[in-house]
């Protein structure tokens, strides 16, 4: 296991005063799924039970392997992360909505990111999101994999009891952080490398908060790929992503980019993996 760097840095009071800058309010209540309720949008996969995702992935750990042991031993390692500065980040990104995902993945972007100014990237994401709820739950229904803390006990950075009536696995907010990720890179391939480390922390804040085993941040990690992947085959995302690229690219051309102690503290805090 990696040794833990966020509890030992001598940078740590720096970089929790920083990160506060950042806007880590405590998260509204919300469903554990990629969205509250099913978006009122209709997303792009006309028949998304097509991709039958309990097909694809991994069958989640059973009790007794390796795999299982492996999800609890990093559960409880993860729980010494309460009140650190991982801790703030990862109860900020328990919310999902598009305007939340804007700006947790602006200091990626290298620019302020807002649905205000960025519409149409704003609704293709919706949509998508519309999608991943369609092709995630059936796969957690599949797996019925119960949650870390149900498990093992130890803190959770979010509501045990609202978490407790869905199932682990696969990850919905891995999903949803890498499938954002992913799109965010075909946007804007210069920035892959900081937007896909972003999408990476975003999962392994699932880990942090104790609200997901590894094992579903990993599979969020497949089912996000294949969702992605089907999306190129639906003419209206392609036409979407190619205005949506535009309406990106102008902002960043004149837009103020997105830099300072806040990003900086952000990075530090996401280099290292957490487990």
């Amino acid at each position: 296991m990696r040794k833990n760097t966020f509890l030992s840095t001598r940078h740590g009071a720096a970089v929790l005063l920083a990160f506060a800058l950042v806007g880590c309010a405590a998260p509204q209540a919300r469903a554990p799924a990629l969205a509250a309720t099913k978006s009122d949008d209709k997303g792009y996969l006309s028949d998304a039970s097509a991709l039958r995702m309990a097909e694809v992935l991994p069958t989640a750990p059973k009790p007794g392997s390796a795999r299982y042991e492996a999800d609890r031993r990093v559960f409880r390692e993860t729980r010494k992360l309460e009140g650190t500065p991982r801790w703030a980040l990862a109860t900020s990104d328990v919310n999902l909505d598009v305007p939340d995902m804007l700006h947790d993945f602006s200091c990626a972007m290298g620019v302020s990111m807002d649905a205000a100014h960025l519409p149409r990237l704003a609704a293709l994401l919706k949509k998508v999101d519309d999608d991943g709820v369609r092709v995630t739950e059936p796969a957690k229904k599949a797996n019925q994999r119960q949650r870390p803390f149900l498990i093992d006990e130890g803190a959770v950075c979010q509501s045990k009891e609202k978490l407790a009536r869905s199932f682990d696995y696969p990850s919905g907010h891995a999903t949803w952080g890498w499938t954002v990720g992913l799109i965010m890179t075909e946007l804007a391939p210069d920035r892959a490398n900081d937007v896909l480390l972003r999408a990476r922390s975003f999962a392994d804040s699932r880990v942090v908060c104790g609200a997901h085993n590894l094992s579903a941040i990993q599979a969020g990690q497949i089912n996000a790929s294949a969702i992605v992947a089907r999306l190129h085959a639906e003419p209206a995302f392609a036409a979407d992503m190619v205005a949506a690229r535009k309406e990106l690219d102008a902002l960043r051309a004149s837009g103020a980019p997105v830099q300072g102690a806040q990003c900086t503290a952000e990075r530090t805090l996401i280099e290292q993996a957490p487990y």
